[in-house]
């Protein structure tokens, strides 16, 4: 049997032990993630925008 094959037979071995998140879960879970990437993507767009209006500030003094 080639390792290939052996490694593959592992691989499917290891997912069939794998937990996997009930419908609910991942739900929550998805939710959780989309809400941070949107808070920090509004964070930072506030950082940056208050930076860049630092710096302009600055350079027209």
């Amino acid at each position: 049997m080639s390792r290939i094959t052996q490694f593959f037979r592992n691989v499917r071995s290891e997912l069939a032990k794998v937990s996997w998140p009930k419908r609910k879960e991942l739900t929550t879970y998805t939710i959780t993630v989309i809400s941070t990437v949107v808070f920090l993507a509004l964070f930072f767009s506030v950082v940056d925008l208050g930076i860049s209006t630092l710096v302009r500030w600055v350079l027209e003094m």
